[in-house]
C-alpha cells in the first residue's frame, strides 16, 4: 500500500512536469509564429494528448486496480532508464531553447540545431519519451501498460518523426545538416562538415 501511494505520486509528479513543458511549449510557439513561423500536421499532437493522459490513468489503475506488487529490482532498473530518459529530453531541451515545442513548428531559412545532444542523433527528445514510456509503469511491476502504450507510442512516433523530418528537410535544410546522424541509437557521428554545431 505505501509503494502504491509512493507510485502515485510520482505518476501524477511526472504529470505536472508535462503541464509545465507545454506551459513552456506554448511560450515557445507563440515566438515562433510571431517570426513567422508555422506548425505543421495538428492532428500528431492531439493524439499524443490523448496517448499521454491515458497512460497516466492506465498506470495507476493496473497499479491499485489489479494490486501489481513492488519488485525492488525491477523499479531500480526501471528508475535507471528513467533517469536516461528525462536526461535525453531535458539536453533536447536545453539545445533547441526558445525552438523546443511539443508541436511540429518550422521557421522558414533557419537552420536546424545540430549541436548539444543533437551532435549524436536526430531525435533525442523522442528516445527519451520511448524509455519513460517504458520505465515508469515498470516502477510498480505494471507490465500491461508498459506493452500496450509502447507499442502504440512506437506507431505514433514513427509516423511523427516521418512527418517531423519531411517538413524540416522542406523548409531547414535537415537532410544536409543530419545526413550522416541516427534517428534514436546514437553512435560516433563521422568527422565531416554536416556535423560542425552551428
Amino acid at each position: 500500500m505505501v509503494t502504491q501511494i509512493l507510485f502515485v505520486g510520482i505518476v501524477l509528479a511526472l504529470a505536472a512536469q508535462r503541464l509545465l513543458e507545454l506551459r513552456l511549449s506554448r511560450r515557445n510557439e507563440a515566438r515562433i509564429l510571431a517570426q513567422g513561423g508555422c506548425e505543421h500536421a495538428p492532428e500528431h499532437f492531439a493524439a499524443m494528448k490523448i496517448l499521454h493522459t491515458t497512460w497516466f490513468l492506465a498506470m495507476i489503475v493496473e497499479v491499485v486496480w489489479l494490486d501489481r506488487p513492488f519488485v525492488p529490482l525491477l523499479s531500480l532498473g526501471a528508475l535507471m532508464v528513467l533517469t536516461i530518459g528525462q536526461s535525453l529530453r531535458y539536453a533536447a531541451i536545453r539545445a533547441l531553447g526558445w525552438r523546443w515545442t511539443v508541436r511540429i513548428m518550422t521557421l522558414p531559412d533557419m537552420p536546424p540545431i545540430t549541436h548539444g545532444i543533437y551532435h549524436y542523433l536526430r531525435h533525442p527528445n523522442y528516445l527519451g519519451v520511448i524509455l519513460e514510456m517504458a520505465s515508469v509503469p515498470l516502477l510498480h511491476t505494471a507490465v500491461l501498460t508498459a506493452l500496450f502504450f509502447s507499442l502504440a507510442n512506437a506507431r505514433l512516433l514513427t509516423i511523427r518523426m516521418r512527418a517531423e523530418e519531411k517538413v524540416l528537410s522542406a523548409h531547414n535544410d535537415y537532410d544536409r545538416a543530419f545526413a550522416n546522424r541516427p534517428r534514436l541509437i546514437p553512435r560516433p557521428a563521422r568527422p565531416d562538415a554536416s556535423n560542425k554545431p552551428t
